[in-house]
């Protein structure tokens, strides 16, 4: 009797969309963490990267949007799958746009350092931390040696006056003077009374808790 001869059948399988999946999620989460992390990215010299890296990042993630949108033609012969990479370009885009990017991220560093940054200030008030950078009475450099709570240097700003202490710390420091950070004024202080908003006023005010501030110049 012969031997039953087995039969193999091979599977087939459709064309595989990982590849573009992976690279549409890494795509998108790159430009988010940029969106995000912009302005804290902002202080000198770093904002000098930003001109190239935020451009490119641009230029990769619409790249990235028409590509995911060609993948589009491959739906009918390899499923809805290939509808993934675009929908996750969209959304990301969606998130761009409406999403409040910087505000979540601010709101975020003012919750983490808080504590560090109210130790700080007590530290200010009793006279331990003084103005120590020689061409600048009212900068006070923290140092490597203390926790790192303000941009451009780890160095914050100090304005003493008859009502009590002002303490900026930085969020970022850009070029021609120009800075962002978390304004903690004395009690019933006027955050407009810091010595920095003399001569203009500050572009953005905003308040975070009680003698807390957020002010840009």
């Amino acid at each position: 009797m012969a031997a039953a001869i087995p039969q193999t059948t091979t599977a087939t399988t459709g064309p595989s969309v990982r590849a573009a999946l992976v690279a549409a999620i890494a795509i998108s989460a790159f430009t988010l963490s940029v969106a995000t992390f912009e302005l804290s990215m902002a202080d000198w010299p770093s904002g000098f990267v930003l001109l190239v890296v935020v451009p490119l990042v641009a230029l990769v993630f619409f790249g990235g949007i028409v590509w995911s949108a060609t993948l589009l033609l491959n739906i009918r012969s390899g499923g809805a799958k290939f509808a993934l990479p675009f929908l996750i370009c969209a959304l990301t885009l969606a998130i761009l746009a409406y999403a409040p990017l910087h505000k979540i991220a601010l709101e975020q560093n003012f919750r983490w350092y808080r504590q560090v940054r109210e130790r700080i200030v007590a530290r200010v008030e009793a006279g331990e931390l003084k103005p120590n950078v020689s061409y600048n009475k009212n900068l006070i450099a923290l140092g490597d040696r203390e926790p790192n709570v303000s941009a451009g240097g780890n160095d914050i700003v100090v304005d003493e006056t008859d009502e009590g202490t002002y303490v900026l710390f930085l969020t970022s420091r850009g070029l021609k003077h120009h800075f962002t950070g978390f304004l903690r004024v004395p009690p019933g202080g006027d955050p407009r009374l810091f010595f920095e908003f003399e001569d203009k006023p500050p572009s953005q005010l905003v308040r975070y808790d009680k003698d807390w501030y957020f002010v840009a110049n």
